[in-house]
């Protein structure tokens, strides 16, 4: 439930949301693909197999890093979205509880069909 998450956000929740945000602008990914432009003349020029380890090493780490940082921000948007779905699926549990039995063949067919879409998630579960 909604009430079950904590509003209090941890140091690496927030590093990994504002990294997400900067990360996600089109701004950053100009300036990244100016990067990788100014970049590539440069295997030219410097045909040192050092130039190249340490390009490849730098660029490996800052990928993992920022893997981690968006993954992180990812994981917890998910989750919040799941807690928010879940307090729709309750609430539209509780309506249909309330409502009364129908007669008609076609409405007890729909109310049927909208307990089992509320009931999906234990469904999956077992």
């Amino acid at each position: 439930m909604p009430s079950d998450v904590s509003p209090r956000v941890g140091r690496f929740d927030r590093l990994s949301s504002r990294a997400a945000k900067f990360t996600g602008r089109p701004g950053y990914f100009v300036f990244c693909a100016l990067l990788v432009l100014a970049w590539a003349p440069t295997v030219i020029w410097f045909e040192k197999l050092t130039w190249h380890l340490i390009i490849h090493t730098v660029t490996t780490i800052i990928t993992f890093l920022m893997v981690a940082l968006l993954q992180n921000s990812e994981t917890r948007n998910d989750a919040a979205l799941q807690h928010k779905l879940n307090a729709v699926a309750d609430a539209l549990a509780d309506i249909l509880d309330r409502l009364p039995a129908d007669d008609d063949e076609e409405a007890a067919r729909r109310r049927h069909e909208l307990h089992r879409a509320v009931g999906l998630e234990d469904d999956e579960s077992v």
